[in-house]
Formats: C-alpha cells, structure tokens, sequence
C-alpha cells in the first residue's frame, strides 16, 4: 500500500528527529505499513560524512527553503549537507540501521522500493519535489518515478557507478553499472546542467553523474532559459 503525503508522519515505516519540524501533513486517520528493501549498495560510501563532491557543487542549485528527497540516502550523509543548507529532506532506504542515524537530518522512510509500490504518492500522483538526489544506487525500474518526483524547475543530481570499474572493485555486475550516457537518456525530456563520465580517485572508481532541470528548454530568443552558475 503506498503512502499518502498526510500518512508520513504515523506511518509505521516512517520515523522523524524530535528536533525536525516537517513541512509534509502529519496527519492521517488510517494506518499504513512500509516496506522493506532487499538491495544493498555500497552503505560504506552512504555512512561517510562527506557528501559527494559533486552534491556538495550542484546543490547549490535547488532553491531556497526548497525540499529535498534523497532516495537510498543510507545514514544520510546528503540529508546532512542539505539541512545544514536549510532545506527540508526527506529520505528513502531499505535499511532500518541505516535510517536510525538518517532521521536525525529529516523524515525518513524505510520502504523497498524495488520490490513493492513506490511509497511517495497520493491518488496516484507521485509526489514532487525541488530536488532528488541518487548517489550510488541504480535500479533502473525507478528512472521513470525518479523524472516524476521533480516539481517543475526541480533539480536532479545523480551520481553512480559505470562500466568499467569492475577492474577496481564493487559493484562489478552490469546490472549495477550504467551503460555510457545512460544517464543522459534519463533526462532527455530535462535540460542538462553538467555531465560527467570518468574515473575518480579515492577511492578508484569509475563513475558516471548527472545535474538537470524537469522542464523543456525554451526555445526562441524571447524566452531564453534562465543561465546557470559552474
């Protein structure tokens, strides 16, 4: 059963910091169970208090005040850095470990989002937000939901592994690593911020990542799109 936006808060899969004041409804009169996930990716790179570099760069982006959903977020080190940039996040996992040290940064979500519905959304509509962020995760089922969660001007960053770094460990199996400019065909109904395919240094890795805006590119010189800082 997926979760409406007014269940969130008494979901029994769903869990908050006392300190955290949620901009979501936190009402609901029916109860409703979460999910758990079966995957598990790469928690030593989720449980590291840095965020990615290139989080950190094109965060910068999503507006002010604006809500953030991080989707795998692991303990949620990318819930960190948006809070402490005054955005409201929202994470989703399937680890129940990992989410107790999560929901100190926002609301939280355990849900198996590969395996059962996707749990944000109300009448069947999935609910939007001002950014999503995908760090270390592919399950390529979720592009589509992934487009749908963006609000209009919403900002996507997303950052995983590529083929080509089974020569320097996990994840090795295809299934796990995008193809080159997969991630390209996500957005193709998005403008393209940046786009980056290549290795990365500590550790070795070989990784491909994402920044685009939900909307089409306006075309015409009386409607110029609007210019973004590099």
């Amino acid at each position: 059963m997926p979760v409406p936006l007014g269940c969130w808060a008494w979901c029994s899969g769903l869990t908050h910091s006392p300190a955290f004041s949620s901009p979501w409804p936190t009402r609901c009169g029916a109860a409703s169970s979460c999910f758990a996930m079966t995957t598990s990716m790469n928690m030593t790179a989720h449980s590291s208090v840095k965020p990615s570099d290139w989080v950190a760069r094109w965060g910068r982006l999503v507006k002010p005040g604006g809500h953030v959903l991080d989707i795998a977020c692991g303990h949620g080190r990318h819930m960190k850095w948006f809070a402490e940039q005054g955005h409201a996040t929202l994470g989703i996992d399937r680890s129940e470990e990992a989410l107790a040290s999560a929901k100190l940064f926002g609301v939280t979500v355990h849900a198996d989002i590969e395996q059962g519905p996707w749990p944000l959304q109300s009448d069947g509509s999935v609910s939007q937000f001002d950014a999503v962020v995908v760090t270390n995760y592919l399950w390529r089922a979720l592009f589509p939901v992934i487009t749908q969660s963006l609000s209009p001007g919403g900002i996507l960053i997303y950052e995983t592994f590529a083929q080509g770094n089974g020569a320097f460990g996990k994840p090795s199996n295809p299934d796990f690593l995008l193809a080159p400019g997969e991630l390209l065909s996500i957005a193709r109904a998005m403008r393209v911020i940046a786009f980056e395919e290549g290795f990365l240094d500590n550790p070795p890795r070989i990784v491909q990542r994402i920044v685009a805006v939900q909307g089409p590119v306006s075309e015409g010189a009386s409607s110029l799109p609007p210019s973004y800082p590099l």
